[in-house]
């Protein structure tokens, strides 16, 4: 997370020429004198030694052009209250060439840099209220990381690290085929639930199939698919190893079942694997790059063998558009089975500040704690113990990530336009390190849930279903298996997973091992809400507070286009949010949008299925001020019924208006009903008017319900005596 605001300290010397505190120091860029000037240290944490060597500044370069953001802002989000000390020119009028400097800086928002070790100190031009000569603060961050965090922050972009296994693959040899098969058939054999044998057999059913069509790969180039032979095509990938000869690689692609054979080695076909994608991975993949544009710098983690993952990645992007071949080796790192992952390790290049980065991983624990809130937690991707599961929600699992990401970056994004960039072009160079703003960090804009769920029994867990780092070496070493081999290969799951089972996320489906029944996580609201905001093209906010009582009471607002439309309380965030986006959820189903919107007087038999298209997404209904509602089937008499009624809804509340006063509204309430009229798709609406009950409606269809409650409404303005209703209407003369 950012750094706390109340680390920084104030200035010694108070920054006037010639104050106390002040040292004198020559200037240069490079060997070329620049003038003196006076130095002013601050005050951190006891350390009141100035950062340059032999007592003076010696400038090596300037930093890249910046288009939009000034320096001080990249400092601050990259490296929060950094600011060492500060610099005055000594001499009036100053000397030319660091007038020059100054005015070069400042005009063209680059800073000055010396550089120490493996530091640099970016000077940065600083406006004064009183002083005439050129002032400079000093800031200093680790080398590198400035010149790649320009380019990212003026682009609006930011970085986004992905796992492999488990999370957008899962991969097989004959060897983890046989493995898995084999430990599936033990589980059987001592298993007396009947629906939990039943799922085995059926699990092994699917390895079956998929290991006899690697197989058929492995032993003739070629694939049998629902009658039809596909052979192989060759494609040319970087060569593996460092080596500089052209490697040809046999793959099979099968989208109809999500999945490809290849052969990681193209000269051992032991190295043959069956790979299975995610589902949606195309819907995240696009919005990374799209129309040209990139929204994330893309890094790949995995603690899978080199070899293998540059493969597994080369099959997730075949035409590099994520990652460049230039980067590749770079962007792709591979991590020691049983180490931490760490963001601090993915950016050894300097491409990124941890800051700027978020995490697309099945699990949690497996990076350093200090990058977990930084981690979007999907659920592990089971396509052989649960296939399923992924188009279970309305919204798939990538497809979730993908709106996560999404509201990373604006939330990122809007607090450093509105609130970083806004505060820093009013500082001066009279203010102190306390008066500069807070540094947004990806951190803050991810919502951490745990969503994971204990098995009734963990030795009914799901098996691990890819490939161990170990496994994939040896097979890339050409290293036979005994067949006879007895013991669980190192690709189970370790007793560290066994309780945790898998992971859910927003808008994820969790499967539970009690006969493969499905839980859907209740911040699903939070996601169908951000996907209705981005087909509206409409921001979704989520705005949170926290109580200063002991209670310790969680508040979040949901603004939509900044209008508020929902709030919700809790005890943690992550419950307040879901509430927020629940009640926010019925208020735009009232006035905005309808999933699904029943023929006039008749429950609608789809009502009950999860709204949208084939890939998941929610359906593009998007309504007219008039509240006019597209009528997905039934007879044209029926949709021209429904018209009517809205067109009427209309009428009545266009009437009701004319008798309220101006700042008086009539609001129609949603009432909850018990189980029963659920059951039977009743429909209740309650108008109000100052807290008074002018009508109630009741229908089954919700418009029609509500038409009844204004009708009602209507009714009672024109004919009520109640003082308490008539003091919210125009006097008629």
């Amino acid at each position: 997370m950012a750094t706390p605001r109340a680390q920084p300290q104030a200035v010694v010397g108070g920054g006037a020429a010639g104050a106390p505190g002040g040292v004198t120091m020559r200037m240069f860029h490079g060997d070329v004198f620049l003038g003196e000037a006076d130095v002013f240290p601050m005050k951190q944490a006891g350390e009141g030694g100035l950062p340059f060597p032999s007592n003076e500044i010696r400038i090596s370069h300037l930093s890249p052009a910046s288009e939009r953001c000034p320096p001080l802002a990249i400092l601050q989000t990259i490296a929060p209250f950094s600011l060492r000390c500060k610099l005055q020119a000594k001499l009036m009028p100053p000397h030319p060439s660091l007038h020059r400097l100054y005015l070069t800086c400042f005009k063209e928002f680059k800073s000055a840099v010396v550089v120490v070790g493996d530091d640099e100190l970016h000077l940065v031009a600083m406006p004064s209220k009183v002083e005439k000569v050129p002032c400079f603060w000093c800031c200093s961050v680790r080398s590198g990381i400035y010149a790649a965090s320009v380019g990212m922050l003026n682009l609006r972009c930011l970085a986004i690290v992905f796992d492999l296994d488990e999370t957008l693959i899962v991969a097989n040899t004959m060897k983890s085929f046989e493995d898995r098969i084999e430990i599936l058939s033990h589980r059987m054999d001592v298993e007396d639930d009947p629906v939990r044998v039943s799922g085995m057999s059926a699990e092994i059913k699917r390895y079956i199939e998929d290991r006899e069509l690697l197989k058929e790969f492995i032993d003739t180039d070629t694939v049998t698919d629902n009658g039809r032979i596909v052979g192989t095509q060759k494609e040319e990938v970087v060569p593996m190893s460092g080596s500089q000869e052209r490697v040809l690689r046999p793959v099979i692609r099968l989208p109809e079942r999500n999945a490809i054979l290849t052969r990681i080695n193209p000269e051992i076909r032991d190295t043959s694997v069956f790979v299975k994608l995610r589902p949606a991975w195309e819907d995240l993949r696009s919005y990374l790059t799209a129309k040209g544009r990139k929204r994330f710098e893309v890094y790949v983690c995995t603690m899978a063998e080199r070899d293998y993952a540059l493969e597994m990645w080369r099959l997730l992007d075949p035409e590099a558009n994520l990652i460049s071949l230039h980067n590749l080796a770079e962007r792709v790192v591979c991590v020691k089975a049983g180490s931490k992952k760490s963001l601090q390790n993915v950016f050894k290049d300097k491409g990124c500040h941890p800051n700027m980065a978020m995490v697309i991983d099945d699990r949690q624990q497996v990076w350093d704690e200090k990058d977990q809130p930084r981690v979007h937690v999907v659920p592990a991707y089971t396509p052989y113990y649960a296939p399923q599961a992924e188009m279970a929600s309305a919204v798939p699992v990538l497809c979730v990530a993908r709106n996560v990401a999404c509201n990373v970056r604006g939330g990122f994004f809007r607090e450093f336009d509105e609130n970083l960039l806004r505060k820093v072009f009013e500082l001066m160079y009279e203010n102190e390190l306390l008066d500069l703003p807070y540094a947004p960090d990806v951190g803050d804009y991810l919502v951490c849930e745990d969503t994971s769920f204990p098995p009734n029994n963990k030795d009914n867990a799901p098996i691990h279903e890819g490939m161990s780092g170990a496994e994939v070496e040896k097979r890339l070493n050409g290293l036979a298996y005994p067949r006879d081999q007895k013991q669980i290969p190192s690709s189970i799951r370790s007793s560290d997973d066994e309780g945790a089972t898998i992971h859910g996320t927003p808008g994820s489906t969790n499967i539970q091992s009690n006969g493969g029944s499905l839980a859907t996580t209740p911040s699903l609201f939070v996601t169908v809400l951000q996907e209705i905001g981005r087909l509206c093209e409409s921001r979704v906010e989520f705005r949170s507070t926290v109580s200063s009582g002991k209670s310790m009471q969680f508040s979040v607002e949901v603004l939509f286009s900044n209008e508020k439309i929902g709030i919700g309380i809790g005890k943690t965030r992550d419950e307040a949010q879901v509430q927020a986006a629940e009640k926010a959820l019925q208020n735009l189903e009232s006035n905005y949008l309808s999933f699904v919107t029943p023929v006039a007087g008749v429950p609608n038999k789809d009502a009950n299925k999860s709204p949208g298209s084939g890939n998941g997404f929610l359906e593009d209904t998007i309504l007219s001020d008039d509240i006019s509602m597209e009528e997905p089937s039934g007879s044209t008499l029926k949709q021209q019924d429904h018209s009517n009624a809205l067109d009427r809804l209309s009428s009545v509340i266009g009437l009701i208006r004319e008798l309220c006063l101006e700042d008086q509204h009539v609001v129609f309430r949603d009432q909850v009903q018990n189980s029963g009229s659920a059951l039977n798709e009743e429909y209740h609406f309650q108008a109000e008017l100052g807290g008074q009950i002018l009508g109630r409606g009741i229908g089954l269809n919700r418009d029609f319900a509500k038409l009844q409650a204004a009708e009602e409404a209507l009714k009672t303005l024109k004919t009520t005596t109640d003082p308490q209703i008539k003091k919210h209407l125009r006097q008629v003369s």
